[in-house]
């Protein structure tokens, strides 16, 4: 008697479990509705990604074809819809055009594209292939493109920063005086020079170029500004003052400032 009442007990504690009850027509309204959702979104990216019919190339031009930009732009997006269209690979491939600096692409509704290209603004010549922008960086260009008014500067590889920055450095106060860099040197012996637009040529040499390059701002630049006519070189390679090279037929001036008798490099 007592197994019968427990295997009762048992069937009756199964009897009493069921599975609760899902509210199967919710999920049935839900499941529906976010068919129709799918749908219509679906529908919506289909009438928008129509293929791409016009590219519009914008900027100020003057070594960058716009012809060009527009071919290669439009050669990269064949077959591609204006929403499936890769933006960010189209403007990878057109910065890689030379005198280009920078690109944007924007998608153009319905069934455009605007390419604004920015050219690149050189500011100097580094060695014999090679220009500087405006941000200071380097950038390749094909020699027959390179500007020769532009000014010149040298250096061993792996120097561009160095010679740039100094260069940028030293043209702010050439200019406030009316004068102009137009070349800067370092050579593989690790010495400086530079010329400006008047045929003045300044020799810095390997020590102590910081000092060298603020003595000449300082005391020569405004000594030299009524003396142009009649110097040829100046030599900064003096610990106390520096030597004045005149140009042919010129005066030494009474009051040119004196000079230690060798240079120290």
């Amino acid at each position: 008697m007592l197994i019968g009442r427990r295997s009762n007990r048992r069937r009756d504690e199964k009897s009493r479990w069921q599975m609760p009850a899902l509210p199967w027509r919710r999920i049935g309204v839900a499941f529906a509705s976010l068919l129709v959702l799918g749908v219509a979104l679906g529908t919506l990216v289909w009438l928008l990604n129509r293929p791409i019919e016009k590219v519009t190339v914008a900027g100020s031009f003057q070594r960058v074809s716009p012809l060009d930009i527009e071919k290669l732009a439009r050669g990269r997006v064949v077959g591609a819809g204006l929403v499936s269209v890769n933006l960010s690979a189209v403007r990878s491939e057109l910065r890689q055009l030379p005198w280009v600096d920078d690109v944007s692409v924007a998608r153009q509704w319905p069934s455009g594209l605007l390419v604004q290209v920015r050219e690149q603004t050189p500011i100097a010549r580094w060695n014999e292939t090679q220009l500087v922008n405006v941000r200071g960086l380097l950038f390749t260009s094909e020699s027959r493109f390179i500007p020769n008014e532009l000014p010149q500067l040298r250096g061993p590889p792996g120097t561009d920063g160095e010679v740039i920055n100094r260069y940028q450095a030293m043209q702010g106060h050439m200019a406030e005086v009316g004068m102009r860099l137009v070349s800067l040197e370092l050579d593989a012996r690790g010495a400086w020079q530079f010329a400006l637009d008047n045929g003045v040529s300044v020799r810095l040499g390997r020590r102590q170029i910081d000092e060298r390059a603020q003595r000449f701002i300082t005391l020569v630049l405004p000594w030299l500004t009524a003396r142009v006519a009649k110097v040829g070189y100046i030599d900064m390679r003096y610990t106390n003052g520096f030597a004045v090279g005149w140009r042919s037929g010129a005066q030494l001036a009474d009051n040119a400032p004196r000079k230690d008798t060798t240079p120290d490099g």
